[in-house]
């Protein structure tokens, strides 16, 4: 059976954070759902305007990981949905993958309890919101358990390739890296 991703919008997002994942998983063989939480169009950070699959309150199943890009205000926009909150976690409680880059980490995440007593990443300047039990990292990208944490715009492709990694496996995940030439190969 095909492991499934919801790629969760908001409006402000930041576009390199939600293509990266959305097209790297889709080339896993990862069912990818991407998923508008004000609609089935939304306007990210920089202009630029996506169609979605569905809203997020259309979307009745639990994936295997649950991806939260970044961006200003996207990020605060997720972090400010209840019915964000809910969908990751309830995809913690069933086992899955929660993965969120850029200012996601801190404006979803970590509010929600899923970074205390684990390590984490963000952009830059936002480990602020990260509470006491949270050890900040500076790494690209940061595997704790089942969350994934990642940098920002230009960490996307590894944060991607750490969640096919983690869904799909190590060869898979080298198999598309060598592929893209993602290491100058």
């Amino acid at each position: 059976m095909s492991k499934r991703a919801i790629v969760v919008l908001a409006e402000g997002f930041e576009e390199i954070e939600a293509v990266t994942p959305i097209d790297v998983l889709r080339r896993a063989g990862i069912e990818v759902t991407v998923a508008g939480i004000s609609g089935t169009t939304v306007r990210g950070a920089h202009g630029v305007n996506f169609g979605c699959d569905a809203t997020l309150a259309s979307v009745h199943f639990v994936p295997d990981v649950i991806v939260l890009p970044g961006g200003l205000p996207g990020a605060e926009n997720l972090g400010a949905s209840a019915m964000v909150r809910d969908r990751v976690l309830e995809v913690r409680d069933a086992g899955g993958l929660c993965a969120a880059i850029c200012a996601a980490p801190a404006f979803t995440l970590a509010p929600y309890g899923l970074l205390d007593d684990r390590r984490a990443t963000c952009y830059p300047g936002f480990e602020h919101h990260f509470g006491p039990r949270t050890q900040a990292s500076d790494e690209r990208v940061v595997v704790d358990g089942r969350i994934v944490t990642s940098r920002g715009p230009g960490t996307a492709l590894e944060f991607s390739l750490a969640i096919v990694d983690l869904l799909v496996g190590a060869e898979a995940a080298r198999g598309l890296e060598q592929g893209m030439l993602a290491k100058g190969g």
